[in-house]
């Protein structure tokens, strides 16, 4: 699979979201997508998101402490089809 579909809740929106992107966060941005994150600047933890459905997998280890269904999209990719709730 070349690329993987982000589907974001609240608007129905889909994206495509390469495997060549360094990030689910870069691939939001491209899109136009507005995400709170403070990470370039030293804190980690502020682009938290829902994952609704599909998986993701980290490239790095988060910093920040995630609950059961939230990832850090600053330093994952999908492995799946997923759904955000944004």
């Amino acid at each position: 699979m070349a690329s993987s579909i982000v589907t974001l809740r609240t608007t129905g929106t889909q994206l495509a979201c390469p495997k060549s992107e360094n990030c689910l966060l870069d691939v939001l941005e491209l899109h136009d997508v507005e995400v709170e994150y403070q990470c370039r600047s030293g804190y980690c933890g502020a682009c938290r998101l829902k994952l609704v459905k599909g998986e993701v997998t980290y490239r790095q280890q988060p910093l920040a402490f995630i609950n059961q269904g939230e990832i850090l999209p600053c330093c994952c990719m999908p492995l799946t089809d997923i759904e955000l709730e944004i």
